[in-house]
């Protein structure tokens, strides 16, 4: 798992967010301090500056301003609602599962939608870690706009790094459906379900800290897909909490709140979070476990015992979220992989054809364009395939089938790549023209043989 994290970091772009966020977060958290001076107006500020930073991940610089902008419109309601059901269990309860319902189902408008989806379940949540009451919530609101504008301030003003870069490729939209037989709608009923179980045995497991066993099963969903991803992606949590505990009886336990050391290994935990996250689950959550009992430390009742608490809560998370998705409207790996397999290979036909055209003399032909949406297609291919690719995956033939999948379309992906750069020199000879034009159609014909029976498993190509 070492060799994940330390893995080429082209452009040194996950340093450069990394750095940006401990900057924006530590800022984010003194200003929120003084404009209100007390632990939990900080700790709310540099929260929603944790979000802000993390979780907006539009194409476009300005597609991400606009998605910042709107996280306190649709987040701050959220807060005052979770706020104003804090002496009313049973409303409180049924409203964060209306959010969560709401949250998960919002991704099918794209990056945007999660991201907003993201952000109202964090100030739900919040709520709960503060034990925000009605008195208390216009102080929690100044700090939670004041980090929000502090981490905007630094990620669009200070430290825009993304104008600097060529844009990245639109994020691949999910295959197409309609009511149930969409994949959000699908996932939000999966959610809701396994965070009531979560809500009602986190409870019964603890009445204070049960929030903790439905923001397991929360974040287990997020960036899933199947039913495989999501258990993949709760045995890493469960992993990635296991450790952090750990780490947390060794460092968090001994400081007993000291303020500068906290605040040093925080940053530390902050840095590593975003390092980390685009690569290893586990190592994310590890640090996530590690900063929240640094926190729990600042406010005064970190205790070995209240690590335990942490671990089985965790642990009620991740079987109502296992029980969920394989009993509730199951999403499967096979169904899902099969969608991006034969949108990628139908993307690679259309990258071959523009080029193609381009070569000919069109040129209104756009392959690069094609290119980056291929790029996109693989990465949710990779997603998908990594729970037959997981080492405690013990189909071994389907584990084979799948590196065959992915060695495959990389190769398609490194010859589109290469006739796209030939493509803007325009118009070629005779010979060679006819002879591009004739191996175009060769894989216009494979593509209708691979895409032509949707139902059916894509087979490798020859």
């Amino acid at each position: 798992m070492m060799r994940r994290v330390w893995v080429p970091d082209p452009g040194r772009l996950r340093l450069r967010a990394a750095t940006r966020a401990v900057l924006g977060i530590g800022l984010a958290t003194t200003a929120s301090g003084l404009a209100v001076p007390t632990l939990t107006g900080a700790i709310a500020g540099g929260l929603a500056a944790l979000l802000a930073l993390f979780t907006v991940a539009d194409p476009t610089v300005r597609g991400q301003a606009v998605t910042t902008a709107l996280l306190p419109v649709v987040g701050l309601p959220v807060l005052a609602l979770a706020a104003g059901l804090h002496g009313h269990p049973l409303g409180r309860d049924a409203a964060f599962l209306a959010v969560v319902g709401a949250g998960v189902y919002a991704r099918r408008w794209g990056p945007r939608g999660h991201a907003l989806g993201i952000f109202a379940f964090m100030m739900f949540f919040m709520a709960q870690f503060l034990h925000a009451e009605p008195g208390r919530l216009p102080p929690l609101i100044v700090a939670v706009l004041v980090g929000a504008a502090v981490a905007a301030a630094i990620r669009f003003g200070a430290w825009c790094y993304e104008r600097g870069l060529r844009p990245a490729p639109a994020p691949a939209p999910p295959p197409p459906g309609r009511g149930l037989d969409r994949a959000t709608t699908r996932q939000a009923v999966q959610a809701t379900v396994a965070c009531a179980a979560a809500l009602a045995v986190g409870q019964a497991v603890s009445a204070d800290r049960w929030y903790w066993a439905v923001a397991t099963v929360w974040w287990i969903f997020v960036n899933t897909a199947s039913c495989g991803e999501t258990l993949v992606r709760g045995f890493r949590r469960v992993l990635g909490t296991v450790t952090g505990i750990a780490a947390g009886l060794l460092v968090a336990v001994p400081l007993h709140g000291a303020p500068a050391p906290t605040a040093a290994l925080v940053a530390v935990c902050i840095f590593g979070l975003f390092h980390t996250a685009p690569l290893s689950y586990t190592y994310m959550m590890f640090f996530v476990t590690v900063m929240a009992g640094l926190l729990y430390g600042l406010l005064g009742v970190l205790h070995p015992g209240l690590l335990a608490l942490r671990l089985a809560e965790t642990g009620v998370g991740a079987l109502a979220t296992a029980v969920a998705v394989v009993l509730v409207l199951p999403v499967t790996t096979h169904a899902t992989t099969n969608a991006w397999i034969q949108r990628a290979v139908r993307c690679v036909h259309e990258c071959t054809a523009q080029a193609v055209a381009r070569l000919g003399g069109a040129h209104d032909a756009d392959p690069a364009g094609r290119t980056g949406e291929l790029e996109a297609l693989l990465g949710k291919v990779r997603l998908s395939l990594a729970p037959l690719l997981h080492p405690l995956n013990p189909l071994r033939h389907r584990k084979a089938r799948a590196r065959q999948v992915l060695a495959l379309l990389d190769a398609c992906a490194h010859d589109v790549a290469a006739l796209a750069a030939l493509a803007p020199a325009g118009r070629t000879d005779g010979a060679h023209g006819a002879h591009l034009a004739d191996a175009w159609r060769r894989v216009e014909a494979a593509v209708e043989t691979l895409t032509a029976r949707h139902t059916a498993p894509v087979p490798a190509p020859a």
